[in-house]
């Protein structure tokens, strides 16, 4: 469903990224992972629209989105969630989701008609917060609220930066349950970024390794922290169980 080819990007003399290459398929969840400053963020920015890539292609579906721009690849199928919480904090939950699914309305039909707004909001635990302005929610649920909204979209793709990250080990658990359930009742392709790499190996059918942004492993999970070069990557760091 995605196809990343030789993606490049530079930030003044810095290579964030270096031919950078990757796929997931429909009801597929990849684990993009790699230690900070690796370029996992910029590939996914330049997925996402927000980056221009100097070189490489993206498409989704067949769709050409290399350099189309945010709106062009949200209004593709694209949907994400963000490292730090981009919530619309003055609107209300209920609205923060409707915002998403006026676009996805617009633009999806065929998407929108299977989306259930209320559903959705109890499906996260959010049913009984719809009409609590976002900024003042707990930061768990903030997290769940940017991952609803993104599924109001309609997504063909969604990808999430860090969402296990200040959640404890039962938010994190909850957290997996959902992201497999996505999986079961939207079927869209899945990225998942995370530190919490007990996190990622229960989640994650395989994994995509970063490192000076090049793409150094890609595959089946036990087969990738086999891969020396992971190995070298990761030496020092608690391996997952």
């Amino acid at each position: 469903m995605l196809s990343v080819e030789a993606v490049s990007k530079t930030f003044g003399g810095v290579q964030a990224l270096r031919e950078a290459s990757l796929a997931c398929a429909a009801g597929e969840i990849l684990g993009l992972i790699g230690p900070n400053g690796a370029g996992k963020s910029t590939l996914v920015n330049a997925i996402s629209g927000t980056l221009r890539p100097e070189r490489g292609s993206i498409t989704l579906d067949g769709r050409d989105l290399t350099g189309r721009g945010a709106e062009h690849c949200a209004r593709a199928g694209v949907a994400r969630t963000f490292q730090n919480i981009r919530l619309f904090k003055d609107l209300t939950v209920r609205q923060n989701v409707e915002v998403a699914y006026i676009t996805c309305r617009a633009t999806r039909a065929k998407q929108a008609a299977g989306i259930d707004i209320d559903a959705l909001l109890a499906q996260y635990g959010l049913d009984d917060l719809a009409d609590v302005p976002a900024g003042t929610l707990p930061y768990g649920s903030q997290r769940r609220l940017e991952i609803a909204r993104a599924l109001a979209l309609g997504p063909s793709l969604l990808m999430l930066d860090e969402p296990a990250a200040g959640l404890n080990e039962g938010e994190s658990e909850a957290l997996a349950m959902a992201i497999e359930g996505i999986r079961r009742d939207v079927g869209c392709a899945t990225i998942v970024i995370d530190h919490d790499l007990r996190f990622i190996n229960r989640l994650c059918d395989r994994l995509c390794v970063m490192d000076q942004g090049e793409v150094i492993a890609s595959g089946e999970t036990l087969a990738v922290w086999r891969d020396p070069r992971v190995i070298e990557v990761y030496v020092g760091q608690a391996q997952p169980a």
